[in-house]
């Protein structure tokens, strides 16, 4: 099973569109999970047409977006357990605190600082922030995730898309 990861969109805003290598990859996936701040339904909607979608909201949503998504997410992706947040808190102690948060998840996908991190724990517990593929405030690219999903094992991989 494979799956995009996007978040931190912030559509429509200006001329602001998801990058074509972004898309493709949209369109290639079995999901496409969004770890929030689409902003407004019409992202959904665009993604929907790429892709089953499974998201979050975010602190930035509008209204309408936050009346149809919950907060959280906690999804069974062939044969392995993960948990979809928008803000994961602080930096300090976030793969524990995770950890403690979702103890049946193998792997929690967070959104809202922008920057792209992938960590894990010496029992395989993963932490996955794909950054925005529209906007990268501090981080280096404008980027998103992918996830291979085999038997319950996980491999994430971040994609520069700009």
């Amino acid at each position: 099973m494979r799956v995009a990861i996007i978040g931190d969109t912030h559509m429509p805003r200006g001329t602001r569109r998801l990058p074509n290598a972004c898309v493709e990859c949209l369109r290639e996936a079995d999901l496409i999970i969004h770890t929030g701040d689409l902003t407004g339904p019409a992202v959904l909607e665009q993604l929907r047409g790429y892709a089953e979608v499974a998201a979050v909201h975010g602190n930035a949503d509008e209204p309408a977006v936050r009346a149809i998504l919950p907060a959280l997410l906690e999804l069974e992706l062939n044969g392995a357990r993960v948990a979809v947040i928008h803000d994961s808190g602080r930096r300090e102690d976030r793969l524990g605190r995770l950890r403690r948060k979702f103890p049946g998840a193998d792997a929690v996908i967070f959104g809202h600082s922008h920057l792209p991190l992938h960590e894990a724990d010496d029992s395989g517990f993963q932490i996955f922030n794909p950054g925005s593929p529209t906007e990268r405030r501090r981080a280096p690219h404008r980027s998103m995730g992918i996830l291979d999903v085999d038997a319950g094992a996980l491999t994430f991989a971040s994609l520069v898309v700009e």
